[in-house]
């Protein structure tokens, strides 16, 4: 069997996967979503027929891995996505459901979905308006609230700003801004910055860490150093990992989560394509085998 794992940069990743599928007798095919084809025109002179045609595969897979959606134009991003639904329609399995993705990589989805389930989250706002945005600031001003402005679509830490309360507003189309405020209450921890990392596999948390900051973002990309945590004696964390994963209706994902100095945990994201590599580093299990081992149970 082969199978295509869509991404623009295998890397350490990529690897682990494509080893952990190789211990099953089956060869893994990076491939950029880009370079597939929505084919409806059907008798090409190749033979293949196929509405959607993906590199090196001359018939449909039985399911696909999806490590990455480069991002791009809304046109761009929105043909990568439709590809993945084609692919499910013709009944290739999806990992992770291209729903589930589309749902976690636009924060204020995640946001609004784990608010609507009654998981703990922080006090969060999007608007384009600026002068909507600079009433919101106004308010959380006389409420001693610190916000933080992150990117509507983004990952590991990029773009993510503490706005203070006499900053100027970033214009609408700044970089990572593009026209959208993404507001979210910043999160006060006791003693150093750190968030967890939990890691859930069709519904189980397999594992988790701390992420300690080298600065008040925890992102291992930004700098964010990794700690081993005894996940099964913190059942708060377990819980709300497993709540969050369920609203998203997910097959697999990172939950990050955050303490504040009262004792409070909030679910800060939801990771549909989450990196593990600082994981693994302080983790006994191999993630990539537990991915690979749940995506072929669910195509058996």
């Amino acid at each position: 069997m082969k199978i295509p794992i869509f991404t623009d940069d295998p890397g350490w990743h990529g690897a682990r996967l494509k080893e952990a599928f190789a211990k099953h007798g089956i060869e893994a095919v990076f491939v950029s979503l880009q370079d597939c084809v929505i084919n409806l025109f059907g008798n090409q002179p190749n033979g293949n027929n196929l509405n959607i045609q993906i590199p090196h595969f001359d018939a449909l897979p039985p399911a696909v891995f999806v490590r990455g959606v480069s991002g791009g134009t809304m046109q761009q991003v929105i043909t990568r996505l439709n590809v993945l639904h084609m692919l499910s329609m013709l009944n290739v399995k999806i990992y992770n459901d291209v729903k589930a993705i589309e749902r976690t990589v636009d924060k204020a989805m995640t946001s609004f979905l784990l608010q609507k389930n009654g998981i703990s989250t922080p006090a969060t706002w999007v608007s384009e308006s600026r002068a909507q945005v600079e009433q919101l600031r106004r308010i959380a001003r006389e409420n001693n609230q610190t916000l933080v402005l992150k990117p509507l679509f983004g990952s590991q830490g990029l773009g993510i700003r503490k706005l203070l309360a006499n900053e100027t507003l970033p214009v609408p189309m700044q970089q990572f801004v593009d026209g959208v405020y993404y507001f979210q209450q910043l999160i006060e921890t006791a003693d150093a910055p750190h968030d967890y990392r939990v890691f859930v596999i069709n519904g189980a948390v397999v594992a988790a860490m701390k992420r300690v900051g080298s600065s008040w973002v925890n992102n291992v990309a930004a700098g964010g150093r990794c700690e081993s945590v005894n996940i099964k004696s913190n059942h708060t964390l377990i819980s709300l990992a497993l709540q969050a994963s369920a609203a998203l209706d997910i097959d697999y994902c990172g939950v990050d989560i955050i303490q504040s100095i009262t004792g409070e945990y909030y679910v800060l994201e939801v990771n549909s394509v989450p990196a593990w590599k600082g994981l693994q580093s302080v983790s006994d299990v191999d993630v990539a085998e537990l991915l690979v081992s749940d995506f072929l149970r669910k195509i058996n």
